[in-house]
């Protein structure tokens, strides 16, 4: 603790993204809030990301770039150096809500175990797209997430003595998994009642949705039993084809 402040320690993982790494450390190094260890892993970038980073050496206190073996051994090494009381997922492209969003957050309550808020969508030229599908719940519990991702990585604080290293077995959807490990163990979660994060639509789950969607399954099924993960996905469906409508309808 930072006289009587928690440190936050605010990972970003990246690997040739020279087009939006910049809105995150930006992002970032704009907070007003200054109890922050800024962690930042590069997949050893060739593309000018690293030229870009450097620029901002000023406000990183570690600068990982090497070779990995995917995301989630970025977010692993992120953690693994990690020294702060929370820790925040913050990857390239990802915007805090507000430059006065950590304050925000922790001036809610002292000593959550996970504080938690709502997210934003942006497409790739920064342009609002309004909530994220998946609300963020009232109450934030471990069945929160039978439905899917109900609170994105961007948007949880969580105590750095809570969490555990991601799953490298799923390439794709371990942030639930990671998530949920973390849930479950923590015994006072906050809602801070406001929008924390922005984050780009698309990703490499949404390139490989198939693959997300069995990584996925496989998550909730361990969590919830085969029965209830079947009929969830079911609603899942259902919900998903309803939004799309919806949209549709907005649209034309």
């Amino acid at each position: 603790m930072s006289e009587g402040r928690p440190i936050l320690s605010v990972i970003t993982v990246v690997y040739n993204n020279v087009n939006d790494v910049e809105r995150t450390l930006l992002s970032v190094s704009g907070q007003t809030y200054t109890g922050i260890e800024y962690i930042v892993v590069d997949g050893k970038s060739n593309d000018g990301t690293l030229q870009v980073i450097e620029k901002y050496g000023g406000h990183i206190t570690k600068l990982i770039s090497e070779k990995d073996e995917g995301i989630y051994d970025a977010m692993n090494k992120g953690l693994s150096v990690a020294t702060g009381d929370y820790v925040l997922f913050m990857n390239s492209g990802d915007e805090f809500y507000s430059h006065q969003t950590v304050a925000h957050v922790f001036a809610t309550t002292d000593d959550a175990d996970i504080y938690y808020g709502e997210t934003e969508m942006m497409d790739a030229k920064g342009n609002n797209l309004g909530r994220r599908r998946h609300a963020a719940p009232g109450d934030l519990n471990w069945k929160s997430f039978k439905y899917g991702m109900s609170v994105s990585h961007q948007a949880i604080y969580i105590k750095r003595s809570l969490v555990e290293p991601y799953n490298r077995k799923y390439q794709l959807s371990a942030d639930i998994d990671w998530i949920l490990r973390a849930v479950k163990k923590a015994k006072k979660i906050v809602n801070v009642n406001q929008y924390v994060a922005k984050y780009q639509v698309g990703g490499m789950s949404k390139l490989r949705h198939r693959q997300s969607l069995a990584e996925r399954f496989d998550i909730m099924r361990q969590y919830y039993g085969l029965l209830p993960t079947v009929f969830n996905h079911i609603i899942i469906a259902f919900n998903l084809g309803w939004y799309w409508l919806k949209n549709r309808r907005t649209n034309d």
